[in-house]
């Protein structure tokens, strides 16, 4: 078994980047996405994710939504996740609501590396406050929690994958 990559930042000296981490996963691309594709599992991987209230029955159908809260007990904050666009077992981009804090759009991608799949996370603060923090201090706080919920996702997913 080899040594995880801890993962790439984009340039956060470009006004206009979005954050984007990632990591090799050693499971297949269709073992990664059955993590993805089970809604109830995103408080497993997901920084900040507290605990998982509904998943819609067509998730990770458009327009499908996980009903999560974020924060610690007892300050909990109940929101959504909602899908904007599915490529079928390689691409996810969400809209991640944590309101009063903003929303986010989120995509997800995976890419098949031999016997692992490079799983990527682009993620930039779109409405709320997080959005009126410059990209570059945006950018490392979230590729830090993004490096955390990559190395969390590779722990389910490869923990499946046995």
């Amino acid at each position: 078994m080899r040594a995880p990559s801890l993962g790439t930042q984009s340039d956060a000296d470009d006004e206009h980047a979005m954050s984007t981490t990632t990591r090799s996963i050693a499971a297949t691309p269709a073992q990664v996405w059955s993590v993805l594709a089970d809604g109830w599992l995103y408080p497993l991987f997901v920084v900040g994710a507290s605990r998982m209230r509904d998943v819609d029955d067509t998730w990770p159908a458009v327009g499908s939504r996980l009903h999560h809260s974020v924060g610690v007990w007892p300050a909990l904050i109940d929101d959504t996740t909602e899908v904007l666009e599915i490529d079928e077992g390689t691409r996810l981009l969400l809209l991640a609501r944590g309101w009063p804090a903003g929303q986010a759009h989120v995509e997800i991608s995976l890419r098949p590396a031999g016997d692992s799949t490079e799983v990527t996370i682009v993620e930039q603060a779109t409405a709320g406050p997080g959005a009126l923090i410059p990209k570059p201090i945006q950018d490392p706080q979230l590729h830090v929690r993004n490096v955390e919920t990559l190395r969390r996702l590779a722990f389910v997913a490869e923990g499946r994958a046995r």
